[in-house]
């Protein structure tokens, strides 16, 4: 009897000691593997022998305050998880969540870095790998408080009413993307900034692909762009301007009907980065009557207190006109300046369904270009108003689900694309209505 204990004992060791040296030495690169290979360190900085070795089914742990095992203490460790894995191809999404430190690294590229003391944060990001095996490597660190960490990996599913965006790390769209994701649209000002993690602030490309339904018309299609653009409307080169320029509007016009795919391309080479694109019909006609008022519904004056504005104070304008006596004003910019002048309208709604519309005054509103985005539940949907054309008018923006919260508002910025100063923008009442 203890010749047997004897022997099955001395099983055991052996057979953590190769899990051991397995584990330290990390996976095998000629397959993927079934499970996650982890390394635990009684330390926060993965520094030295790792104090236990152990494989995981998955990353996915809340250990509260206590720990991962009797050998390591429940504050002031850390841990790597390490697996090659087989992707069929195509853009996935990283999911992680933790508290604390976590970084997240697919060969070798770090592609989440949250490393840092944190309560329970989630962070994502989608990449395009090629199809093939792939290591992907966790690290993790608690400092104190609750212990918890997880990835997920899952193919992207591009929402149909957004864009597809591919963003590149270089000027040509060549190679995979290294981030691919859902943009709800395309309207983008990064100034000198980056656009995505893992993305440079200059030289780098970006394809957005969406199709959408049309009536029967003439449409304009309008870019305002720094540097380079080329827009596809159902095959067509509807605009070609690649290459270096300061920041320029484009606009050109096409008849559709129908199921309508849309790419636009775009790069960035030093500088500033801008990427817009909006369109609406060439001759829209006047608009549709206003519904009569609904039982609930929620004015946000310029003089309320639901309204806030940014940018220089000294160009705004107060005048006594417009809805309720009294309306704000600007001049326009021609691009996204420095200090450009916006704001926003934030409503106190119940979650529900509302249609929402901006009341025009009869002058101090003459631009042809002002660009509404209307912030609800489902991402966030751009509107341009001709005010120059509906002076003295409620204007509808659209009907859209809001979720009560401070993510609902309506915004407006004095960036019209229309000649410098040539124009005055009117920023007065946004009305929402109950449907």
């Amino acid at each position: 009897m203890i010749r047997r204990l004897f022997y099955g004992l001395l099983f055991v060791v052996l057979l953590v000691s190769v899990r051991t040296t397995f584990a330290y030495q990390g996976p095998s690169p000629q397959h993927s593997a079934s499970a996650w290979e982890v390394s635990f360190w009684k330390n926060k900085n993965l520094s030295g022998e790792p104090v236990l070795t152990a494989v995981h089914d998955q990353i996915d742990w809340d250990w509260g305050t206590g720990s991962p095992n009797v050998a390591i203490p429940s504050d002031g460790f850390s841990a790597r998880w390490e697996r090659y894995i087989d992707f069929t191809g195509g853009a996935y999404r990283f999911t992680s969540t933790s508290d604390d430190g976590i970084r997240v690294y697919v060969d070798n590229q770090l592609i989440i870095d949250q490393w840092n003391d944190h309560a329970v944060q989630t962070h994502a990001v989608d990449k395009t790998l090629a199809a093939g095996h792939h290591l992907v490597v966790v690290i993790y660190y608690e400092n104190s408080g609750l212990a918890k960490v997880s990835l997920n990996i899952g193919p992207v599913s591009v929402d149909s009413q957004h864009w597809r965006g591919e963003y590149f790390t270089n000027r040509y769209l060549t190679g995979l993307p290294t981030v691919v994701r859902d943009d709800p649209a395309v309207y983008f000002n990064w100034f000198y900034g980056s656009p995505a993690p893992g993305i440079g602030s200059d030289e780098f490309s970006v394809r957005w692909t969406r199709t959408i339904t049309l009536d029967p018309g003439v449409y304009r299609f309008q870019t305002g762009i720094d540097d380079g653009v080329r827009l596809w409307v159902n095959g067509h080169l509807l605009i070609d301007q690649w290459k270096d320029q300061a920041s320029a509007d484009y606009s050109a016009t096409i008849y559709l009907a129908g199921d309508v795919s849309i790419k636009m391309e775009y790069y960035e080479n030093r500088g500033m980065a801008v990427a817009q694109l909006t369109w609406g019909p060439e001759n829209p006609g006047p608009p549709p009557p206003v519904p009569p008022p609904s039982s609930i519904s929620v004015i946000i004056d310029d003089n309320d207190a639901g309204f806030e504005r940014g940018g220089s104070p000294s160009a705004w304008r107060l005048v006594n006109e417009g809805y309720n006596g009294d309306l704000t004003w600007t001049w326009n910019n021609d691009r996204p300046r420095a200090n450009y002048n916006w704001a926003r309208w934030y409503p106190s709604l119940q979650p529900g369904q509302y249609e929402v519309f901006v009341y025009v005054p009869d002058r101090f509103s003459t631009t042809a270009s002002a660009r509404y985005w209307v912030s609800h539940r489902d991402g966030y949907t751009a509107q341009v108003v001709d005010q120059s054309a509906n002076g003295g008018r409620w204007i509808s923006l659209g009907t859209y689900y809001f979720q009560g919260s401070r993510g609902d508002y309506v915004s407006l910025a004095d960036v019209t694309f229309e000649p410098y100063v040539s124009r005055l923008i009117a920023f007065d009442a946004i009305r929402w209505e109950l449907r």
